[in-house]
């Protein structure tokens, strides 16, 4: 594999080269008219786009999942668990975020939304093959995306209506939400059977993410915000990332979590859906305010793209996994792979 396709293929390469590239557009200012209400990518269609190019991505993604392995009555324990981790306990960090901002610092309220799209949106639909990769338990990954991604869509509505529903036309908060999930879900189904090839579908769907975070980062109001407000969003995010991490992961080790099943629980409690946060603030959101939420989901990005660089050569490194394997009394044997 050449550098050039070695570096597309790798999501923590792009995500990166996202977010420079969008801030270099941001305050370079070279796009400012594109980006304008009368521009080619003014707010409406930066939406459609988004919302387009998201439900491909999470289409693609979810039809790698097989439909065999599913039944919630296949291990409900471990499920119960994705469930926790993949929704409810990484929503608290943004959501105490959304309070303290919004308590202390009224002037930054609207910037503060875009926490509150991040406590919304479940893990990312990548969490199955970064299991793979990073020698998780894809069985577990696979079951818990699919019924975790059902129960968003209650979720996410209801956590956008508890924080900021006065300000959102719930309506179409459900029509977005059903357009990103619901119908990626049910298409996906009837693609479980369709090959992929690997590499090109790290590549589309690495480009996608690419196009999704420059798209819409570029128009984050940064030059507004200020430095104060954006390390505000970047503590807020090594917490929910980092910390809630490596807190998970010692936790699980401390009650006997077995290594693949506790790698997978790391990924859905620290590693989230962007793509959907994204969606929902240029859908739901109207005008300047969809500028700055857009600055707290982008400092998400810049943590989370350090945070999956981290876990790989650190955290779940192949040497780790040998020594706590072997302490469990089993040896590494092949992983998984999705059809």
């Amino acid at each position: 594999m050449n550098l050039t396709l070695k570096l597309v293929t790798s999501s923590a390469f792009m995500m990166c080269l996202a977010v420079i590239v969008s801030l270099t557009t941001n305050f370079s200012g070279v796009l400012a008219d594109t980006f304008s209400a009368t521009g080619m990518l003014n707010s409406d269609m930066r939406s459609k786009l988004t919302i387009f190019f998201l439900a491909v991505m999470m289409t693609i993604s979810l039809s790698r999942i097989p439909s065999k392995n599913l039944s919630p009555t296949e291990d409900p324990k471990a499920l119960i668990r994705g469930i926790m981790m993949g929704l409810l306990i990484p929503s608290l960090i943004p959501i105490a975020g959304f309070l303290i901002v919004t308590a202390w610092m009224p002037d930054y309220e609207t910037y503060s939304w875009g926490l509150v799209f991040i406590a919304a949106t479940p893990f990312a639909a990548s969490v199955a093959p970064l299991s793979l990769i990073l020698r998780g338990d894809m069985v577990h990954a696979a079951r818990c995306t699919i019924y975790v991604y059902m129960a968003a869509l209650l979720w996410i509505p209801f956590i956008v209506w508890i924080l900021i529903g006065r300000y959102v036309e719930m309506s179409g908060l459900a029509i977005t939400v059903f357009e990103v999930i619901g119908i990626p879900i049910i298409v996906s189904r009837f693609l479980t059977w369709v090959k992929i090839d690997k590499t090109v579908m790290a590549v589309v769907l690495n480009c996608t993410i690419f196009f999704l975070i420059w798209l819409s980062a570029s128009a984050a109001n940064f030059k507004s915000a200020g430095l104060g407000i954006l390390a505000v969003f970047l503590v807020i995010a090594a917490v929910r990332s980092f910390g809630l991490g490596l807190i998970v992961d010692r936790g699980e080790k401390k009650f006997g979590i077995v290594w693949s099943q506790r790698v997978t629980d790391v990924l859905m409690a620290s590693y989230k859906n962007k793509g959907i946060a994204i969606a929902l603030c240029t859908g739901v959101l109207v005008g300047p305010v969809v500028g700055d939420a857009m600055v707290a989901i982008t400092a998400s990005i810049v943590a989370e793209v350090l945070w999956v660089a981290f876990m790989d050569s650190v955290l779940f490194s192949k040497k780790r996994m040998q020594r706590e394997i072997g302490a469990e009394g089993s040896e590494p044997g092949d992983p998984q792979v999705l059809p």
